[in-house]
């Protein structure tokens, strides 16, 4: 028995024998393979700063880099070596090309040439005359290098000073040198030298200094003031023939907009309209110059700045009608000491109108199937004044392809039209002259329809409108907000079976007898993750609706408090989403993506629980994967005839869920995943009809578990998404039997029950 305990140690010893023997076999006489280099830092001085950043940088010097290594192998450069034999074999030849790695040898390694560049970074940082060695260490075929670097005392700062202040630009230079981070007693530093001449190169063309140029500065240091200390005196100055044009401010004398701008345009027969110091010129009026001009804040007859020329293309951008925006500066002849551009905005339109049609093949993990077919037809500047106006319309038929023995042939037919016009500026009572540099706000004004035929047991209408407002803060951050959100849903000819639910289960009798949402709603999203060059992406989402508290007010003004407006049970509730996304991009092609999601409903005054369309659900393709959708909770609660009672009765208050997904490369287009999921629906109120739903101090006892592997086809702007998932932990089992799984695959029975498909498109977070 002892043996065997020592058997996975002696396999990996065994194992890293044969693939040491195996890369040793390969290494040709007169080679060293190279082990990598170790930098010593020795100071002559203490207290120097940091010390652990320069360490860093000179870390980074010695190249080149040594083979990898896995558990104390090198198993990349064994593959490497089997897939360059002779006729290596499939398996030798993709393992060569997934994890392959050329040998690193020492006679690639240049010691001299990286004691030259460490003393060239030293003196880069104000270490003046240090001083490197390096050692070279050989054993069997194995060599390595060992370096030292003694590093003297830096070079301080004494002052700086700005040669000359006899131009306009000098006397400029002067000015914003009093923000400068170069202070007295600081070290050299060539870096910092490096950034103070950027911001003054950024700060002067802020000022209309058009044609300035970093390269135009130069610092000079004088390290002979003193014979004692080691002490520099810093002199900044324009270089010697700068050419005129770049050290002199510059005017904006014409702003030229071409609203339908194409390279087959003759100019001389558009016509121009002038307004606000700016040459509106279309042949025929496609954009209303009055409006066209809020978007462009540069002015006429003020100084260039690039800051407002960018921020002018982004607001036109924004507009959602160009599909390209170019700010063109054209130099004009000048005499005096000011120089002088006209700007050019050429835009170039979108196809006006557009029509586009979707035919989908619908599979859900619940088991229903069917087609789908989404229309949406789309007029750009409907008004001539950037309008967008999107019809859509949907028509889906799903039936249950399977079911087991409590199989009802259930199926559903929904059908939805809607419409959304939407201004790219802010339409409210009262004019309002929006302050935003980064882009416009938009207004959107929705309206919708939607009927929903489900198998014989339900039908449910509804209409939607909405009045609001969206933009982007900046790159990063969107902000969404609906002052006016209203719904109207209507349960109409229901089946015995449903009505006898409903009578079981007077909390959802009640969810879908509140019929009317009028609330407000805010969305604010913070995304960083769609830079795959970033190594932390992470994503922030803020979501909060708010109904019923101006209806209920009106009423209790009134005097009113049967629950009602203009009829209509209205619903009172507030609710709160929070979305928490992290990924770790360990390269461009591996991340590890994580995700925690909470949402809480508050149900109050009018309500017993959220409006059954505001309710939460849990499990399938983007939730807890190993669950059918709307298979899991509230709680523990589980209904007696799950391919019935699952949809209508399985959703809650309160969801709280975690997702963790590794992501990796297989062949070419085809990406894998190994993920596991984990969460829960519950309610905020007792219900007799679901015991153990109520939400408590102890919900993390009753999350599901689920793991399991996916395969991804993704094509950049296009994933096709298989996950296979079977459930770790059960909520709704006696507690001390909810983990576990018996892992029987070779027997249907456990197939069908635990392994759960799901198909998809995108990532799931």
């Amino acid at each position: 028995m002892r043996i065997k305990r020592f058997i996975p140690a002696i396999y990996f010893i065994t194992l890293a024998t044969v693939i040491g023997c195996s890369v040793k076999k390969y290494i040709p006489e007169d080679e060293f393979l190279y082990k990598g280099a170790d930098l010593k830092l020795q100071t002559e001085v203490e207290g120097i700063k940091g010390l652990d950043d320069i360490e860093e940088e000179l870390n980074g010097l010695l190249r080149p880099e040594p083979n990898t290594k896995f558990l104390g192998m090198y198993v990349g450069l064994w593959a490497y070596f089997k897939g360059t034999k002779d006729k290596p074999g499939f398996i030798n030849r993709f393992l060569n090309k997934k994890i392959g790695e050329e040998p690193v040898y020492f006679s690639q390694v240049a010691p001299s040439r990286t004691e030259e560049l460490i003393i060239n970074r030293l003196e880069n940082r104000g270490f003046f005359y240090s001083t490197t060695s390096s050692e070279v260490t050989r054993k069997d075929i194995y060599a390595k290098v060992d370096y030292t670097a003694t590093i003297s005392e830096p070079y301080k700062l004494s002052e700086v000073v700005v040669d000359r202040d006899s131009l306009e630009v000098e006397k400029e230079i002067i000015e914003l040198m009093k923000d400068t981070k170069l202070d007295s007693g600081s070290r050299f530093d060539l870096n910092i030298l490096t950034f103070e001449r950027n911001r003054i190169d950024s700060a002067l063309k802020e000022k209309g200094y058009y044609n300035f140029n970093s390269d135009y500065l130069i610092f000079e240091a004088d390290t002979n003031i003193s014979d004692s200390a080691r002490i520099f005196k810093l002199y900044l100055r324009l270089k010697n023939n700068v050419p005129s044009k770049g050290i002199i401010p510059y005017t904006v004398d014409t702003i030229n907009v071409f609203p339908n701008y194409s390279i087959d345009e003759n100019e001389t027969k558009t016509d121009t309209v002038s307004l606000a110091g700016k040459n509106f010129i279309q042949n025929e009026k496609v954009f209303k110059p009055k409006l066209l001009n809020d978007y462009i804040l540069i002015e006429k007859n003020e100084r260039y700045n690039p800051t407002l020329s960018r921020l002018s293309s982004n607001r036109l951008s924004s507009i959602g009608n160009y599909k390209f925006v170019n700010l063109r500066y054209k130099e004009l002849e000048t005499s005096d000491s000011l120089g002088h551009l006209t700007a050019n905005f050429y835009l170039s339109p979108m196809t006006k109108r557009s029509v586009r049609a979707e035919l989908l093949a619908v599979s859900k993990s619940n088991n229903f199937a069917g087609p789908a077919l989404n229309l949406v037809y789309r007029n750009r500047n409907l008004f001539k004044g950037g309008e967008t106006l999107n019809l859509t319309g949907k028509v889906g038929y799903e039936f249950q392809i399977a079911g087991g023995e409590n199989r009802k042939g259930l199926q559903s037919l929904e059908l939805g039209l809607g419409a959304d016009l939407i201004f790219p500026r802010v339409i409210f009572f009262v004019p309002i002259k929006e302050k935003f540099s980064y882009s416009v706000p938009k207004t959107k004004m929705g309206l919708s329809a939607e009927y929903l035929s489900r198998g014989g047991l339900y039908r449910l209408n509804s209409i939607s409108a909405k009045y609001g407002y969206f933009w982007n803060a900046n790159q990063f951050a969107y902000h969404e907000i609906n002052p006016i959100s209203l719904s109207v849903v209507n349960l109409s000819k229901t089946s015995p079976e449903f009505e006898q639910i409903l009578d079981d289960n007077p909390f959802l009798r009640r969810s879908f007898e509140q019929n009317f949402i009028a609330g407000i709603n805010y969305t604010f999203n913070y995304n960083k993750l769609n830079d795959r060059f970033r190594t932390h992406g992470y994503f922030l989402g803020v979501g909060l609706d708010f109904a019923g508290n101006t209806i209920n007010l009106i009423n209790k003004i009134t005097g009113k408090n049967d629950g009602k407006f203009l009829g209509l049970e209205y619903a009172q509730y507030g609710k709160m989403d929070l979305d928490l996304r992290y990924h770790l991009n360990i390269d461009k092609k591996q991340t590890i993506a994580t995700r925690l999601f909470a949402g809480f409903g508050f149900p109050f005054g009018n309500s017993q629980s959220l409006p059954y369309i505001k309710q939460y659900f849990s499990g399938g393709p983007n939730s807890v994967r190993a669950f059918r959708i709307r298979s899991i909770g509230p709680g523990t609660y589980r209904p007696e005839n799950f391919d019935v009672n699952s949809f209508f009765d399985q959703s809650g208050d309160v969801r709280i869920e975690g997702n963790i997904e590794y992501r990796f490369p297989i062949v070419s287009l085809l990406k894998g995943a190994l993920f596991m999921d984990a969460g829960n629906i519950w309610l905020m109120n007792e219900n007799e009809a679901l015991p153990g739903g109520k939400f408590t101090s102890d919900w993390w006892n009753q999350l599901a578990v689920g793991t399991g592997f996916g395969l991804r086809v993704d094509i950049e702007f296009f994933v096709i998404r298989f996950d296979l998932a079977t459930p770790l932990r059960i909520p709704y089992l006696e507690e001390g039997e909810r983990w576990g799984n018996s892992f029987d695959v070779g027997s249907k029975t456990w197939r069908k029950q635990n392994l759960i498909f799901n198909f998809a498109i995108g990532y799931p977070f």
